[in-house]
């Protein structure tokens, strides 16, 4: 014998509705997302700007926006005074640091974060792994911090994160004029009763295009061409000014 089950449903009923999607915690998005550097470049400005599921605010969700550019080396050297002249001394090679780090936070990260938390991160020019090989100190490690910061390729909290409407936010990344061509790479955090539970990557790309990349292509591959041009034209230069200043 077999027996069956039989369901009937209403004529015209409509089937169950499906279940309602969950809002992201963190949304971001870039701007913009390729720089291009000419020969009249003065910098640019990179805007970072998102949302969250619940209200920003201190106590409740807070967010941070990191950009790290391609890493380089970079060689640091102590002037030292011999027989009256200031001659090269001991130097320090830091073998791979962020060309281009910047931080901001609707408040600064050591406010929102455990300190392990915010090492751990490298959020924050003191949290930078800054490996030193030939001198050591930490004065080599500062004079570093210095002279990055002096050139604003290493910005620290210069602006807080701006809140909108309770949900939304932007932040600006300064580039300067001297920032390096690369894949940069920026990450939002999601800060919430002091731990981080949501991150997003975005990137962006900085090259070089027209005049500006065919005088960088020249000076990386034939350096002694471009060095030979450089003394030309600034010879010209100067036959040019003796001229001018003579016949004035």
């Amino acid at each position: 014998m077999l027996l069956g089950a039989w369901l009937a449903a209403p004529a015209g009923a409509q089937p169950p509705p499906a279940p309602a999607r969950a809002v992201p915690a963190l949304v971001t998005e870039l701007s913009q997302r390729r720089v291009e550097i000419t020969t009249g470049f003065t910098g640019a400005d990179i805007l970072v700007f998102g949302s969250t599921e619940r209200p920003i605010g201190e106590g409740s969700d807070e967010v941070l926006v990191v950009a790290v550019g391609p890493p380089q080396p970079m060689v640091v050297r102590r002037k030292v005074r011999l027989l009256g002249f200031w001659v090269n001394g001991p130097a320090a090679t830091f073998p791979e640091v962020p060309g281009f780090y910047a931080i901001a936070g609707t408040r600064p990260a050591w406010q929102m974060l455990p300190e392990e938390a915010r090492q751990s991160n490298r959020l924050g020019l003191d949290a930078l792994p800054l490996r030193a090989v030939g001198a050591q100190g930490p004065a080599f490690r500062a004079a570093l911090l210095e002279l990055k910061k002096d050139a604003g390729l290493w910005v620290e909290d210069v602006a807080p994160v701006a809140v909108t409407g309770g949900r939304l936010f932007h932040a600006r990344l300064p580039l300067p004029a001297t920032v390096t061509p690369g894949a940069y790479r920026v990450e939002a955090l999601l800060v919430r009763d002091r731990r981080i539970v949501a991150r997003q990557e975005l990137e962006f790309d900085v090259v070089r295009v027209g005049a500006a990349a065919g005088i960088a292509n020249v000076a990386d591959r034939r350096p002694m061409l471009y060095g030979m041009a450089c003394i030309a034209l600034a010879a010209l230069a100067g036959w040019l000014g003796s001229v001018l200043f003579r016949r004035s």
